[in-house]
């Protein structure tokens, strides 16, 4: 397999260039064609009008060499790669090499539209891959490639299409940060900075947008750069709000992404408040919303109360929605005022509604007249309100009874098993909380099966429920 590298222009003048690229590289010595220190980059020589004496590649006056002699052309010949600037092929070695060995592999080019094939480099390279370099943007050419022996050259290989020598091109993309992807919101008089990074290859056109419209140069500035545009509005106004559309686009491609701005301030007072109704110690309120909302919605009124006498505001709403209320615990003997602030995101309104008249709460003559009271008596025997429940288990899992007694004053609980106290065996822990009596039996076994009694005594009496316990053994095999 012949080695895949790049190969270079070798440092010629434009006359040996000229020269070089009119000769078929038939005829070179085996043993100079062998040396590859000429590897590297093709630079494109630049065609030149071929001299009168040396005739076009492909028209020559000696007769064909036998086709035993000469190589046969290069199999899969390949377009690996094509940039703005340079284009790379690659191929196979051919089926046949000749029966005088192969010297190496001239790659030559065509321009679209010219009859002049060009050998990229002076001499044949052993190399099955070589890239050419420094092309003119814009350019399409052939290609083809040719094994050549001491006898000549091959039949070539040729590229079945021209290659266009373009920039490459990337899909235009915006990438909104996180913190745009929803309404951004500022305060009138803020500054307004937001920086959208987007690619593109080639660097793609960016426009902006307002609601649809072209911004207003006189309050909105735009820089736009090669990955970013930046749109800057050095003091915010509530006419700047709105969707912003940024759009990028080139050669037919675009993206866009829009960004929500909202522009807030503090919302005006309530339109009016007045004085419903006085009653004890309660007084009513009522107001209407306020014309202005801050150009956003209101988070709820604040409303404050203050005495005559000391004339100092104590908050009793805060973040209240409804536009009616109940103010309560007035001082008897006082007369109050009150006044409500809008609030949103910026905070209260600059100013509050104040009442016009006074809330008097007047002295009443009431005179209490305490009633008897009769103490009852809730003494009462021990009885279940809910029974023990029978009750199967798995050996080794413990399980628990449950049952529920009343009784006033509170019962002695005891356990029982086969009519058998069970107290302090460590096997049961038994609990007793608000009326509800707990069994826990710790890991039974078959063992532990029998009937299980629940007693509660008290002062007044007793009461007793049973249940039964199986504890089944696990089955084997």
């Amino acid at each position: 397999m012949m080695e895949k590298t790049t190969s270079e222009d070798p440092a010629c003048s434009p006359e040996e260039t000229a020269s070089e690229s009119a000769k078929v590289p038939t005829a070179e010595p085996p043993g100079e064609v062998a040396v590859s220190e000429s590897t590297g980059e093709e630079q494109v020589p630049k065609p030149q009008a071929p001299a009168p004496q040396a005739p076009v590649a492909p028209a020559t006056t000696k007769p064909a060499p036998p086709s035993e002699d000469v190589p046969s052309a290069p199999l899969l010949l390949t377009l690996e790669d094509v940039s703005n600037s340079s284009v790379t092929v690659s191929w196979e070695p051919p089926e046949r090499l000749g029966r005088l060995g192969l010297q190496g592999y001239v790659l030559e080019l065509c321009r679209e539209g010219a009859s002049e094939w060009v050998p990229v480099g002076a001499r044949p390279m052993m190399v099955t891959q070589q890239t050419v370099r420094n092309l003119a943007l814009g350019d399409k050419l052939l290609l083809r490639v040719s094994a050549v022996s001491s006898a000549g050259a091959g039949p070539p290989a040729m590229l079945d299409q021209p290659v266009h020598i373009r920039e490459n091109i990337e899909a235009p993309k915006i990438r909104v940060p996180r913190h745009l992807r929803q309404t951004y919101i500022r305060q009138v008089g803020e500054t307004v900075n937001l920086q959208i990074p987007f690619q593109g290859k080639p660097k793609p056109q960016a426009t902006w947008t307002h609601n649809g419209h072209a911004l207003d140069s006189q309050r909105v500035s735009v820089r736009t750069g090669d990955q970013d545009s930046i749109l800057f509005i050095r003091s915010a106004q509530r006419s700047d709000s709105g969707r912003y559309e940024l759009t990028v686009h080139m050669e037919g491609l675009e993206a866009k992404a829009a960004i929500d701005i909202l522009v807030i301030e503090k919302p005006g007072p309530p339109s009016s408040i007045r004085l419903l109704d006085v009653w004890g110690c309660n007084a009513a309120l009522q107001w209407t919303p306020p014309q202005d909302t801050g150009n956003t919605e209101l988070l709820g009124y604040t409303v404050q109360k203050a005495d005559k006498k000391t004339g100092q505001w104590f908050t009793v709403l805060e973040r209240y929605h409804p536009t009616t209320c109940t103010i309560s615990d007035l001082i008897i003997g006082n007369s109050y005022s009150f006044r409500v602030f809008s609030e949103n995101l910026c905070g209260l309104s600059t100013s509050a509604t104040i009442t016009k008249e006074l809330a008097h709460i007047q002295k009443a003559d009431i005179a209490a007249k305490p009633k008897g009271f009769i103490e009852r008596d809730f003494s009462e025997a021990p009885s279940f309100t809910q029974p023990l429940a029978d009750h199967t288990s798995t050996p080794g899992y413990s399980t628990q009874l449950f049952c529920s007694v009343r009784a006033s004053p509170k019962p002695k609980i005891i356990w029982m098993k086969n009519k058998m106290e069970i107290q302090g065996n460590p096997k049961y822990r038994a609990l007793s909380e608000q009326g509800v009596c707990t069994l826990e039996i710790r890991k039974p076994s078959p063992f532990d099966s029998g009937v299980y009694t629940c007693k509660a005594i008290n002062v007044l009496g007793e009461a007793s429920v049973d249940c039964r316990l199986e504890v089944k053994a696990s089955a084997t095999h």
